[in-house]
């Protein structure tokens, strides 16, 4: 992680990487400038949501997706979901993740999104393969593809990119010499740009996302409850395995809780070494640490649901997006 936390520090160093932050740079536009023709950008029969970001890392656009999937149901539609499936070993691709799906085949986060929501999901690297897999096997009439902003070969009718608000665009440099995938003027491009959090990094016209907790469920044993509820000890181990570990981490002390942190790097697996403390102090991971928790997981483990919660004015500009597509693509 040390590199990641010189990007975000201003390390002078990174300034040597310049000649290779040029020639990805170069690259990296060429390849949009190719991807976006015609000839070679596949367009779906229904409309394309994006959710994604400039930089790499979590950014909160899990939650996001999550939280999208509830509103298009609200206002009548049928989503799906297409994704990467980062790290993944699925027997064959386009694969259908469903809620017995292991991560290892479908990937922490959209194993994460299928079982919170029962919604259809493809994992694909070929997003168009993915999408048209989804279209030929499920009942869906409108696509989320998660992460999926530099996949320029799968069309799209809007793009949202998701900024956590804390830590911004770091020192605002390309790979290698920062953290962007690409320039921070690609954010003026984007329909919607999504604040996470609160921070000193701001963008004009974004709306603002908060990670509200929820339950606390056990692993073993399915018991639910909330914070205020806990009888337990409160120092706690806080295992968290993405983005922004410390996002997590404050989150547990908001709650009242005395975490003991240890920060995993983004898609780590979990492992029964992983969560074995010299103590018995009890052990809150990530929502999406936790699905990569198998039948050996112990009482005691537990993991902290959160939901993103975005601003009034977020909705209304959805729903003017949705009569724009509505115009095109018909009603749902």
């Amino acid at each position: 992680m040390g590199l990641e936390t010189d990007w975000y520090s201003g390390a002078g160093w990174l300034r040597l990487l310049a000649p290779l932050e040029w020639a990805y740079r170069r690259l990296s536009e060429r390849r949009r400038q190719r991807l976006t023709q015609p000839e070679n950008q596949w367009l779906a029969p229904v409309p394309v949501i994006i959710v994604g970001n400039i930089s790499v890392g979590g950014s909160g656009k899990t939650p996001l997706t999550l939280n999208l999937i509830d509103k298009l149901r609200a206002r009548g539609y049928r989503p799906g979901v297409v994704s990467r499936g980062y790290g993944t070993k699925a027997p064959h691709y386009p694969f259908f993740v469903n809620a017995d799906t292991a991560p290892e085949q479908g990937g922490d986060e959209p194993c994460l999104i299928v079982r919170r929501s029962g919604v259809p999901l493809v994992i694909d690297p070929d997003r168009p393969a993915a999408v048209r897999a989804l279209l030929d096997t499920a009942d869906v009439d409108i696509v989320i593809s998660d992460d999926g902003l530099q996949h320029y070969r799968l069309g799209r009718d809007l793009e949202l990119a998701v900024v956590d608000a804390a830590r911004g665009l770091g020192n605002a440099r390309c790979l290698p010499a920062g953290p962007l995938r690409e320039p921070p003027e690609r954010l003026n491009e984007v329909d919607r740009v999504i604040l996470n959090g609160q921070g000193r990094f701001a963008f004009p016209g974004a709306s603002s996302m908060e990670l509200q907790p929820g339950a606390l469920v056990e692993l073993a044993t399915g018991k639910s409850l909330d914070a205020e509820q806990w009888q337990g000890a409160r120092q706690v181990h806080a295992v968290a395995g993405i983005g922004h570990p410390k996002r997590f981490f404050d989150t547990l002390e908001s709650l009242g809780f005395k975490p003991l942190p240890h920060p995993l790097p983004d898609h780590a697996a979990i492992t029964a070494e992983t969560l074995s403390f010299d103590d018995e102090l009890p052990v809150i991971l990530t929502e999406k640490d936790a699905v990569k928790c198998g039948d050996w997981v112990k009482p005691g483990v537990w993991a902290l649901k959160v939901d993103a919660r975005l601003d009034e004015e977020f909705d209304d500009w959805l729903d003017r997006q949705l009569v724009r597509l509505q115009q095109k693509y018909g009603s749902p």
